[in-house]
C-alpha cells in the first residue's frame, strides 16, 4: 500500500512538473493584446479604450493596463484573475511572480502594469474600476 502511494505521488509530481514546464514554454509564444487604457491625456479621466477583450482558452497573452488619467484607479477583475494562470506581473520592468492572483491592481498616478498569463477557463468576466463604475469604467474579458 505504501509503495503504491509513493508511486502515485511521484507520478503526480512528475505530471505537475511537466505541466508547469509546458505552461512556461507556452508563455514564450504569448500574444500581445490591445492595451486597456484608463483615461486619456486630454483630461477625460473616465474614458476607456478596449472595454471588451476576447481571448482563447489555453493561449498565452500579455495585457498592458495603462492609466493615463489623473484619478486613483482601483482595477478589479477578481473572477478573471482567479481563472487565469499568471506567469508574471510587470511594473516598470520589475517582475512580480507568485502562486495566486492579486485582489486588484491600483494606480495612484499615470503608469502601466502588464500582466502575462494563460487563459484557462472559458466564460465572461467583468472588470471595473472601483468607485467609478457609474462613470462608465467597466468592461469584460470574454474567454472562448
Amino acid at each position: 500500500m505504501k509503495r503504491t502511494m509513493r508511486i502515485t505521488a511521484l507520478a503526480l509530481a512528475t505530471l505537475l512538473g511537466a505541466g508547469s514546464a509546458q505552461a512556461l514554454d507556452l508563455t514564450k509564444k504569448r500574444q500581445n493584446l490591445p492595451d486597456l487604457v484608463l483615461g486619456n491625456e486630454e483630461g477625460n479621466d473616465f474614458v476607456v479604450e478596449n472595454k471588451e477583450i476576447e481571448l482563447e482558452s489555453g493561449k498565452a497573452y500579455r495585457l498592458r493596463i495603462v492609466a493615463k488619467g489623473r484619478q486613483e484607479y482601483k482595477f478589479y477583475a477578481t473572477e478573471f484573475f482567479r481563472n487565469i494562470w499568471f506567469n508574471q506581473i510587470v511594473i516598470q520592468h520589475l517582475e512580480i511572480h507568485g502562486s495566486g492572483p492579486p485582489d486588484h491592481l491600483e494606480f495612484d498616478d499615470p503608469g502601466e502594469i502588464a500582466i502575462e498569463f494563460v487563459a484557462i477557463k472559458p466564460g465572461e468576466y467583468p472588470w471595473s474600476v472601483h468607485g467609478l463604475e457609474s462613470k462608465g469604467m467597466t468592461g469584460k474579458f470574454v474567454v472562448k
